[in-house]
Order: C-alpha cells, then structure tokens, then sequence
C-alpha cells in the first residue's frame, strides 16, 4: 500500500495553501506574460495531481484522501459561495452596462445550449456519466471557479471529470481570451454592423463614473461581523438541508436524484446570500478576496484527490469545450446585433461567463478601464446564476442523450 510523505491534516491543508500561494507569488514576481493566457489556477489544480499520484521511492508527497478534502466539500464550500455572493449588485450594474447585461445573459444561455448540443454531439466517446463533467465545466463558464466547484458537489461528478473540466475550461481560455481582448481593434466596424447608438458608450462613461467605489482597509469589527454573517448562512444550510432534501424525496420522489442534500445546502445557500447582498451586509469589505482565496485552496484540495487515469477522456471532451465556445460566441453575437451593444460591452460580457472575475477586469481595462469596477459586478452576477443554471445545464444535457 502507498503511504505518503505528508499525511497528517495540518500539514496536507498547509500543501495546499502553499501551492495555491506560489503561483501568485510566481506570476506577481515574474510578471509573465505566460499568466496571462494560461492562469494560475490550472497550475493550482496540476501540481497536487502529481504529488498524490507521481512516487517518489515508494511514497507519494500528498494523500489521494484526506479529512482536509472531505472538509473542503462539507464546510469551506458554503464558506466562500457566501463570501463571493454578498456583494453582488444587481441595480449597479445594470445601470453602468445597460444592455450589456442582456448580451451577457444571452450569453449564458448560449453556454446551456451549447453545453447540451456539444455533449449530445460527444458524449459516444466519452464515459456515460460525463454530463456531470459538462454541468461542472458549465458552472465555470456561467459563473465561476466557485460554480463549477458548487456543480461538482452537486452532481457529485468524479475528480477525475473535475480534472477533465479544468483541463477543457484553460484550453478554451488560452483560445478565447486574445480573441476577447482583439475585439477592440474591430471596434469601429463591429459597432456599425450592430447598429450602436451613438450615444451609449457616452452613457455608460457617465455611469461608470457615478458608481465608481472606493475600496477601504476592512477594521477588525467588520471582519467579526463578517465572520457571524458567512458562518450563520453555512450553518444554516447545514440545519435545514437534510430535512428540506428528505421533504423533497418523500413528496416529489421523481426529483430526488436531482435534489440531493449536497445540492440543497448549496442552493439554499446561495439564494440566503443573495437575499443578503440587497442589505447593509453587501457594504462589508474584503468578502471578495477572502472567498477568492478559498477557491484556490478548494481546487489545491481537489487536485489531490484527482486519479490521473481519468484524463485519458480528455480529448474528446475538449472537443465538446470547442464546440461548445463557438456556440457562446454564436449567441453573443445574436445578442450584440438585438440589443444593439459595443464591442466593448460584449467582450466584458463573455469575459464575465467565461473567465469570471478573473479575466472579466483584464478584458475590461483592455477595452475601457473605467469600466473594470462594473466588470467584476457583471462577473458576480454571472456567480448568482451559475449555481442554479450549471446543474440544469449537466441534466438537460443527461437528459438529450436519454441517459
């Protein structure tokens, strides 16, 4: 039997923190270029993979299991979807991008369709569970690296499809992302074939300048009153889960496969903080970062747990991911030449499904820097959807094939 270098949990989550740390400290010192196409993130999720799966004189360096993994699912999960989902604001947004919010949501739904066309046009290559792997990949690609973790819980997809999600989501970004940020040089002709106002990009500076925000250093009280708010919302999805998921089972038994307890505590969860983010909590500072931070250490985890010989699917579902982007990219531009959006406003808006908070900024100050702040409103919006859309994207997908 394999045993490893380092087992105990504190030294395993201290692993992970580690890796997850390096990278940045990595790509801030190095400042290269490479970390601008292929993010931190996939060397995140990589390097755990081979050190619980690659010996080293008999001994791996991490555990393929550990109660640190476990951990991460049960309690760091509800954790930082909290964190992220506080600070969303719908109205704010709204009034900086316009319609721009419209593209980005057509460009969510171009994300659900073209999940389920890819699968139906794939998944004969691919394992028959695999829709669940398309669920993850779609929560990446609605909302975030927090959706697709959420959706991973959910639909209780392998780490092996979680890895194939990774893999597929940092091949479509290195692909997706220059073309995004290429977009400005066509401005002038893209905007003239959707029939742009030309008063809109006036509009939307104005607006961007009315609800700048300035950061501030969050005071010890706020981080406790931070604190009390994330944990009650976890604690009470773990209170009221189990009896919601058995209510469910004992009076729609047709939908207990979809409504598990994981994906209960997850959903209510999720709609707790987002009523939340529509009070004083929202004004609470750093929620953000903190849950960023999270994530990383989450994917670190789920690196670890991750069976190299599920990657061998890989090519096949990259495929699907391709198929599935210019599909998005179909719909974004639909909702371009309807709504009568800039360039601008579209690139942000597919950064926003498709990279996040990570990558909706950088698209942004490419384009128009004043509207980085409502860049990473568009992506926390693109958060509040992911975790109810990714899992039905994952079953319309199952349900296409008949599976």
């Amino acid at each position: 039997m394999e045993s490893a270098l380092i087992s105990s949990p504190i030294g395993v989550l201290a692993v992970l923190c580690a890796v997850a740390a390096f990278f940045f400290l990595l790509a801030q010192v190095s400042e290269a270029r490479l970390f601008n196409y292929i993010p931190p993130l996939l060397f995140i999720y990589a390097t755990p993979v081979f050190l619980s799966n690659l010996n080293f004189g008999g001994q791996t360096v991490l555990p393929n299991s550990s109660i640190i993994y476990s951990g991460l699912s049960k309690y760091v999960l509800p954790v930082f979807i909290v964190l992220m989902l506080i600070k969303v604001n719908v109205p704010a947004v709204v009034k900086v991008m316009g319609k721009g919010v419209l593209v980005m949501l057509m460009g969510t739904l171009g994300v659900m369709v073209g999940g389920v066309v890819s699968y139906v046009i794939v998944h004969g290559w691919l394992p028959e569970d695999s829709w669940r792997g398309f669920g993850a990949l779609a929560g990446s690609w609605i909302g975030g690296t927090a959706n697709m973790l959420a959706t991973k819980e959910m639909l209780e997809a392998s780490e092996a499809q979680l890895g194939l999600a990774v893999v597929a989501d940092n091949l479509v970004y290195i692909v997706w992302l220059p073309l995004l940020l290429m977009s400005r040089d066509y401005a002038d002709k893209f905007n003239k074939w959707a029939r742009v106002p030309a008063e809109r990009l006036a509009a939307m500076d104005a607006a961007a300048e009315i609800h700048a925000e300035e950061d501030h250093a969050p005071t010890m009280q706020q981080y406790l009153f931070l604190a009390a708010v994330v944990l009650g919302v976890a604690a009470i999805g773990h209170a009221f889960a189990p009896g919601i998921a058995s209510g469910i089972k004992e009076s729609l038994p047709a939908l207990s496969g979809v409504f598990s307890e994981t994906t209960v505590r997850i959903l209510l969860v999720t709609t707790i903080a987002l009523l939340l983010s529509a009070t004083p909590v929202s004004d609470l500072p750093n929620s953000t970062a903190m849950g960023t931070a999270l994530i990383y250490i989450f994917v670190a985890g789920m690196g670890a747990r991750a069976d190299v010989a599920g990657l061998a699917d890989a090519p096949a579902f990259v495929l699907g991911a391709f198929i599935w982007i210019f599909i998005h990219g179909l719909f974004m531009l639909a909702g371009a030449w309807i709504f009568r959006v800039d360039v601008h406003s579209v690139a942000i808006a597919s950064a926003a499904n498709i990279g996040a908070a990570a990558s909706a900024p950088i698209v942004a100050a490419h384009h128009r820097p004043n509207l980085v702040p409502a860049s990473i409103l568009l992506a926390l919006l693109g958060y509040a959807l992911g975790n109810y859309l990714a899992p039905l994207t994952g079953h319309l997908a199952r349900m296409a094939v008949g599976q």
